[in-house]
């Protein structure tokens, strides 16, 4: 596996935790996977749709992380609506087990959600 791809991460900011804890996941020595993260942490004042773009842009990959909280997230939709349009490569996964959305926002239509798994990630991340 290609080491150090940028990575981008798309995430409801009511889902900031997970964010935070798949970050320190790939941090962990034991991880079989790692990249730089590249996602916003602090939200724009102005302009910030263009140079989200631009740094989506740059990225080797995009993890949307989904949640009940994602259908209200419209960052976090526009994130992924960047990476598609633009054939960025999209791993999505749910937070949790339990806060799975009800229904998928259109960003996401036809996109297969993973459980948040090591294999998953790995195997994401070696396609890239």
């Amino acid at each position: 596996m290609a080491r150090h791809h940028r990575i981008f991460i798309a995430f409801a900011i009511e889902d900031k935790w997970a964010r935070d804890h798949l970050v320190g996941q790939a941090r962990n020595a034991r991880t079989p996977f790692e990249w730089i993260d590249m996602s916003v942490k602090e939200p724009w004042a102005s302009d910030w749709q263009n140079r989200c773009r631009t740094r989506i842009r740059g990225c080797d990959g995009l993890i949307a992380l989904v949640s009940r909280h994602t259908a209200r997230a419209s960052g976090q939709l526009f994130e992924i609506g960047v990476a598609r349009s633009d054939h960025i490569p999209l791993l999505a996964m749910y937070t949790t087990r339990d806060q799975r959305p009800y229904t998928l926002p259109a960003p996401l239509a036809g996109v297969h959600i993973f459980d948040w798994t090591w294999d998953n990630i790995s195997r994401f991340l070696e396609r890239l």
